[in-house]
């Protein structure tokens, strides 16, 4: 039976030029670099500069990918921004990459999903191009995370960090098997009745202001560890695959005990999984696609690979897409 698959062309990154150490933040904040390792793994991370957007990073993430592609803007018929630090409540921060790229065609729009947002947007994107909306589409993951944080809050602040991924989606026929190369399955979930545990606490209709990050640590690892290696379970399923198909997870970068302990529950070999949250910390929707693109540069990810990217963000939500590279 023949099907259309979304297949990913290419992917790009990008990194803000601030770099700061846990040393440094230890000189801002009560903690210390032995603190933070010992805890999540994160031995640094990037700041956005000041006046540097969320749009700023997504741009360049974005001509990064379509170069590897070797897509035109032009070409391109629907961009997918996931984030939660847009650089205005409205427009849509992807509607700026758009005109920044040229493309004068298709739609732009953002998805808000937090840490889950770049496979949500897989999953929006890919079930776009399936129904006939386009034949090019540009996924993206970028957040100035920074500013959501209370620099007060050593709980939080050292987690989190800055930056942008990208891809780029194109179409082909195939044959409706596991054999066939691009997006193979994505699922989705969501749970409000979680909301406490992870939340930022103010917005334009609430408070009228940006607000914080607050977070209940015990309570979001406890749920991670157990969605994700539950969502990993089923889009391998929903494909008609096994956990031992799988040649490589690329998980959200939010804490390296959370990536051990879900690769262990799966029984899921370290080795296998793609791991930069010592490097680049948490940043949010921009995570998977920043570890992708590291993974796929250093020749780790090959062409007929299979691939599981996964994540969990605060709502809760929670998702994973299986690809065929």
């Amino acid at each position: 039976m023949s099907v259309v698959r979304s297949v990913i062309r290419g992917c790009g990154s990008y990194l803000p030029a601030g770099v700061v150490s846990n040393a440094e933040l230890a000189k801002r904040v009560d903690t210390s670099d032995e603190w933070i390792v010992e805890r999540t793994g994160i031995r640094q991370r990037y700041l956005a500069g000041d006046g540097e957007l969320t749009s700023a990073l997504a741009l360049k993430a974005s001509q990064s990918a379509l170069a590897a592609a070797g897509v035109s803007p032009s070409d391109l018929d629907l961009i997918v921004l996931a984030t939660t630090t847009p650089d205005e409540t409205f427009p849509a921060t992807a509607t700026a990459v758009q005109a920044s790229l040229g493309m004068t065609r298709g739609a732009a729009f953002d998805v808000q999903a937090v840490c889950s947002g770049f496979v949500y947007g897989l999953g929006v994107a890919d079930a776009l191009l399936r129904t006939g909306q386009g034949t090019n589409a540009l996924v993206i993951g970028a957040e100035v995370f920074s500013r959501l944080l209370d620099w007060n809050d050593r709980t939080t602040c050292v987690l989190f960090g800055d930056g942008a991924g990208a891809v780029v989606l194109g179409t082909q026929p195939g044959q409706g098997t596991t054999n066939d190369r691009g997006i193979l399955a994505t699922k989705l979930h969501s749970d409000g009745r979680l909301h406490d545990a992870l939340y930022v606490d103010g917005g334009p209709g609430k408070t009228g202001t940006t607000g914080h990050v607050r977070m209940q640590g015990k309570e979001v690892f406890k749920h991670a560890v157990v969605n994700m290696a539950g969502v990993i379970e089923e889009v391998v399923a929903l494909a008609g695959l096994t956990l031992q198909d799988i040649d490589w997870l690329v998980p959200h970068q939010a804490n390296k005990r959370i990536l051990d302990s879900t690769a262990k529950k799966l029984g899921i070999k370290p080795e296998k999984v793609v791991t930069t949250v010592d490097q680049h910390a948490n940043t949010s929707a921009a995570s998977i696609p920043l570890a992708l693109d590291v993974a796929v540069k250093d020749g780790r990810i090959r062409p007929g690979q299979l691939v599981v990217m996964e994540a969990m963000g605060g709502g809760f939500t929670w998702g994973a897409c299986l690809v065929r590279w």
